[in-house]
């Protein structure tokens, strides 16, 4: 078992002692999620796959809350809110502006990448190293600015 799927574990089996069934539930569903693509892959997921999935349902959970507020259903963009601030807790702590900078520009110069044909070489790069502690559509963001730049 991958050390990340562990402390998924070890932080339910806390939640369920500590009876806080709000925290219990999110991570139930990360759990779940990881469980779904493992029984689908037919293979054990290893700690930076269960990062890309993490990762993805942080994703899912801004863009839901976004919707939310901008429905005016505060109630409910308050859970994904809270929902994300549990995920965030298992996820690497997260990369300052200047630090992405820095990593894009050394993926730039190391792929020697100068139009935006060279996007996905520079996105191969970077995916890993920036891989649950960036949003990537930020990243591929700055990318494109620089590479039309």
């Amino acid at each position: 078992m991958s050390a990340l799927k562990q402390s998924l574990t070890d932080a339910m089996k806390a939640s369920m002692k500590s009876g806080d069934k709000k925290r219990l539930g999110v991570i139930r569903l990360m759990l779940a999620a990881i469980k779904q693509i493992e029984v689908d892959t037919r293979e054990d997921l290893n700690d930076d796959q269960v990062l890309a999935v993490l990762d993805k349902m942080v994703k899912q959970r801004r863009d839901s809350a976004t919707q939310y507020t901008e429905a005016g259903r505060d109630e409910l963009a308050e859970q994904e809110n809270y929902e994300i601030t549990v995920l965030q807790e298992f996820l690497p702590e997260a990369l300052s502006d200047e630090e992405i900078d820095a990593l894009i520009k050394a993926a730039v110069t190391e792929t020697g990448a100068s139009a935006m044909q060279d996007m996905g070489k520079v996105m191969g790069i970077l995916k890993p190293q920036v891989q649950g502690r960036a949003d990537m559509g930020a990243v591929s963001g700055k990318i494109k600015a620089i590479l039309t730049a």
